[in-house]
């Protein structure tokens, strides 16, 4: 339950600090975000692989 609040907690400080900054910014680091959760699930799913082998 505490790590639902502390995430939530976290989602609004974001979305707050997201508001003040410019559209194209906010869009260009949602896309670092993005390639940076990629990467990993893709680094993930190979470490995964390679373990149950």
């Amino acid at each position: 339950m505490i790590v639902l609040v502390a995430t939530l907690l976290l989602l609004g400080v974001v979305l707050g600090a997201v508001v003040q900054i410019p559209l194209p910014v906010s869009l260009a680091l949602a896309a670092v975000i993005a390639c940076w959760l990629l990467i990993f699930a893709v680094r993930e799913r190979l470490g995964a692989q390679r373990r149950s082998r």
